[in-house]
């Protein structure tokens, strides 16, 4: 008996594996394909466009935008995985061999984990690294600023000197900050009274200062005052101007630990960092959660008929459980909530669901 559990447990954890592998790779082919035609339609107007260069990008693009729908291929995969076996009868024979629907569940279950570990450890460094590089090569090619991020936004630091501080907005940045684009620097003094609002094209960060181009000074009780160029004093070395700028998404995993740090050293909210690390230290847990939710409505025999309306509902379920989770995200980088309870409530309640609706279909 313990022989033929060891085979059907090896033979059940592969089917897992190659459908989740099968579904991965149609969505990431998807998504570069998707990605690469959106590539070429914004740089249509670039002279010499290189379509090899552009597949280049999207390539080192699409990697950090399937790892956000990672927990989908799983959930579909388990699905396609359990469905299939249950429409040639393998789970009928399984289950007369005495196997119960526990133990054909926890290889995926085992392997879930692992790809976690794998998706966590390995891919999200990767990603992040190839993403940055994509935006290298996207701004050399465009000749444009270029965020880090997927989209442009508004970024912001705080800096100390010696005879105040200053707040420093920028809607782009290059380099992961060391280069800014429509800069606003409210400075203050020593006492954290206003001083003065400049605003600026550009800045580039120097040793001991951000050169500032194109600036406009506005101070308080006197006439504005325009100039080509404008020097701020700062403290902030281009590692930490790096690390303050750069995006949770950006960062990868075993650099959060000290993104964490220095963010809040710089005086920045560094809620978005934590959220991302317990997320990514949760992931193998909501894989294995989104196992527990496919097996609940794919094990159905298709004899029994209702299997169209149970695999909606599977679907229905992640959906809403993907909806919950960026709304308790949001309220986690607002800091009205733990980052460490927005991670993992999600991947507690996806679980509690599958294995709930699990214990009342075969234990009644």
């Amino acid at each position: 008996m313990t022989l033929i559990f060891g085979t059907l447990s090896r033979y059940f954890a592969l089917r897992f594996l190659g459908s989740v592998t099968a579904v991965f790779g149609g969505v990431f082919a998807l998504v570069t394909m998707i990605d690469y035609i959106e590539m070429l339609r914004r740089m249509s107007d670039v002279p010499d466009l290189s379509a090899l260069l552009i597949a280049k990008i999207t390539l080192f693009r699409a990697p950090q935008i399937t790892e956000r729908i990672m927990p989908f291929c799983v959930l579909v995969g388990a699905m396609s995985s359990y469905l299939t076996l249950s429409r040639r009868l393998e789970l009928v024979i399984a289950r007369a061999a005495g196997i119960s629907a526990w133990q054909f569940v926890m290889p995926a279950i085992v392997v879930a984990l692992l790809i976690g570990v794998f998706a966590t450890t390995l891919y999200n460094p990767l990603a992040a690294t190839l993403q940055e590089r994509a935006k290298r090569l996207e701004d050399d090619l465009s000749g444009k600023q270029a965020t880090t991020g997927p989209t442009s936004g508004s970024f912001w630091a705080r800096q100390r000197s010696g005879d105040g501080h200053a707040v420093i907005n920028a809607n782009s940045r290059r380099e992961q900050g060391v280069r800014l684009g429509g800069v606003t620097v409210f400075t203050f003094d020593s006492g954290g009274h206003f001083r003065e609002r400049i605003e600026a094209a550009s800045a580039v960060l120097e040793p001991g200062a951000w050169r500032l181009q194109d600036v406009r000074i506005y101070a308080a009780n006197a006439p504005s005052i325009e100039r080509e160029t404008y020097r701020v004093g700062t403290s902030l070395s281009p590692e930490q101007v790096r690390e303050s700028f750069a995006t949770p998404e950006t960062v990868p995993f075993w650099q959060l630990p000290t993104y964490i740090d220095i963010a809040e050293q710089a005086g920045l909210v560094a809620a978005g960092y934590r959220l991302q690390y317990q997320k990514l230290l949760a992931r193998p847990f909501m894989l294995a959660s989104m196992v527990f939710l496919a097996a609940a409505v794919s094990l159905r025999f298709f004899r029994f008929g209702g299997v169209q309306k149970m695999v909606l509902g599977g679907v229905a379920a992640g959906f809403l459980l993907y909806v919950g989770s960026k709304v308790i995200e949001d309220m986690s980088k607002a800091e009205l909530l733990q980052p460490a309870i927005a991670a993992w409530s999600p991947t507690l309640v996806g679980s509690l669901v599958g294995l709930l609706a699990l214990l009342y279909q075969e234990d009644g």
